[in-house]
């Protein structure tokens, strides 16, 4: 091997090693576990002045709430809630400090209307409210029920029968609850 090779050789392979680290160090960096995620969503929800219950009350006007939570959007909490009316969805986005009604979106295609579908077809067999069954897994949950905060309620079918998952905030810790519908 030539000497001139050699150089090459080095520097290429000095190269590889230092594009794999900076890709390496680039992944890390933008990485965000559902760790993180949570974290971030229960400083969010610390501040919070508008329940999930009262999202539903509130969303009534667009429609029927099909399924509700709180969540993240480009770094910003919001309380949204998809409502269906007369064949219809929409998104209705409910602001989380005062309880009026910030957005309404109508729901045309993709993943958001697949899902809203689902719930709708959930809610239809259902004989118990959303709000309702939100406040009672809440009251479920052992210790102080003013210290939990509902964070999502989402219906689906399971066995043709409707069920709600209930994500629950106490303190920084997060749990689910399954509550029938029927």
């Amino acid at each position: 091997m030539t000497r001139r090779q050699m150089l090459l050789t080095s520097a290429c392979g000095f190269v590889i090693v230092a594009l794999a680290a900076s890709f390496a160090d680039h992944r890390s960096a933008l990485a965000i576990g559902p760790d993180q995620e949570h974290a971030e969503l229960a400083n969010a929800l610390s501040g919070v002045k508008v329940s999930l219950q009262q999202g539903f009350t509130a969303s009534e006007r667009e429609g029927q709430p099909i399924s509700g939570k709180f969540e993240m959007d480009e770094g910003k909490l919001q309380l949204s809630v998809y409502t269906a009316k007369e064949g219809k969805y929409f998104e209705v986005i409910v602001d989380h400090m005062t309880g009026a009604i910030a957005k309404v979106e109508p729901i045309t295609e993709g993943e958001d209307l697949a899902h809203a579908k689902s719930q709708k077809a959930a809610m239809d067999k259902a004989k118990v409210k959303l709000a309702d069954t939100a406040t009672k897994a809440k009251g479920q949950v052992k210790g102080e029920s003013a210290d939990v905060l509902v964070v999502s309620a989402i219906p689906e079918l399971k066995d043709d029968r409707p069920e709600a998952t209930i994500v629950l905030l106490q303190g920084k810790r997060f749990s689910t609850a399954s509550e029938r519908l029927d």
